[in-house]
Order: C-alpha cells, then structure tokens, then sequence
C-alpha cells in the first residue's frame, strides 16, 4: 500500500513540476521571444490583368511631408515606377482615386504623382479610407470589384484600407514595390498579414509593378 502511495506521489510531483515548467514557458511572450522570430516564408507575388472597367488605382497620402528622404527614402524611390503605373491607367481609361490624411490637399501630394484633372481626391481620411469618406459608396455605385492599392505607409493606408476592402467583398491587388513605411520590417509584417490573415488574404493578391498589365 504504501508503495502504490509513494508511486502515486511521485506521479503528482512530477505533474506539478510539468504544470510549473509550462507555465514558466507560457510566461514567455512574444516580447522576449522576439530575437529568436524566424521570418516566415515570402507570400507568392502573382501576375495581373487590370480590367479598366471593374478595377480603380487608389494613390494613397504620398506627400511631401511622409515620403521624403528623411522620413521615408524608400517611399522616394517607388515613386518613379506608381508615376508610370498612373502614365498607364490614365492613358487605358482606368478610373483613380487619390487620397491625403488629416489637413492635408492636393498641394502637397508629390508633383510627379498629383491627381490630374477628374480624377477624385478624398481628403482628411484616417489610415482606413473608408472611414469619415464615400470610398465604399463611390466603389459600388461605379461597380468596381477590385481595388488596386499603393501608398504610404504600409503599415498605415494600405494594411488598413485593404483589409477594410477584402472583408467589404471587394477584392484587393498591392504591388509590393508601391507599399512603403520607414523600414522592411514594417513592410515585411504588412506583406505577410496581407498574405495570411483570415478572410482578408483569399481577396488579396499580392504583385509587383512588372507583373501587372493591361
């Protein structure tokens, strides 16, 4: 009898020692695990067609004040290759949709990306352009299904605007040489949500300027 005790303790302790061990490990967060994240495997980047008659190129706060060399150098050096995509949509009849943040006007969007004439400015917007605006109104009133999305920063108008869009069922295409922030990182974490997160990621497809045609 008092063997089966000893054995019955000895399983407990060792219970308790378990349970205490995993609880130190759950004690872990992400916070002091961070050194030791591993990347995830890129998101695959897939070719696409632009259909003119259901797809809208929204320009998101790329003004002077954000994306600058000091601020944000690679928001600088994308802005060649989003001016030539606006040469090619305005050239092929494809609607688009500039928008700038809090006070800000068509003045201070960068010159080589400024809304032209007719082409709609949404102004005082928040990181998701679908709050305080019409965006989701003008969408579906003109019967655009797909919204092509570039800007700054990253981490701010386009995460937060194309999630916003994708669980609206309004699909979603982000070049990813067009998405910009202060760093990698916070492009990496943005391309990855994009890619992965639930709902959102089945309506976004993920591309890159020279993978994009009419």
């Amino acid at each position: 009898m008092r063997r089966v005790l000893s054995q019955v303790m000895i399983i407990a302790a060792a219970g308790l020692i378990g349970s205490a061990g995993s609880s130190a490990a759950l004690a872990q967060t992400i916070i002091e695990e961070w050194a030791q994240v591993r990347p995830e495997p890129a998101p695959q980047l897939k070719p696409v067609t632009i259909d003119t008659k259901t797809n809208v190129l929204i320009v998101m706060d790329l003004v002077k004040g954000s994306c600058n060399n000091q601020r944000r150098p690679r928001c600088v050096a994308s802005i060649p290759a989003i001016a030539k995509l606006l040469n090619e949509a305005r050239s092929k009849g494809l609607t688009i949709i500039h928008t700038v943040a809090g006070t800000g006007t068509a003045a201070d969007v960068l010159p080589e990306v400024a809304p032209k004439d007719g082409e709609q400015l949404l102004t005082g917007t928040n990181p998701d352009k679908f709050q305080k605006t019409d965006l989701e109104k003008i969408l579906k009133d003109k019967g655009f299904t797909t919204a092509i999305m570039v800007g700054t920063a990253a981490h701010g108008a386009v995460l937060y605007t194309a999630s916003e869009a994708a669980l609206r069922g309004i699909k979603v295409v982000v070049p990813v040489d067009g998405s910009t922030a202060e760093n990698q990182f916070a492009e990496q974490a943005v391309t990855w949500i994009l890619g992965n997160a639930p709902q959102v990621s089945a309506q976004v497809t993920l591309t890159k300027f020279d993978m994009m045609k009419f």
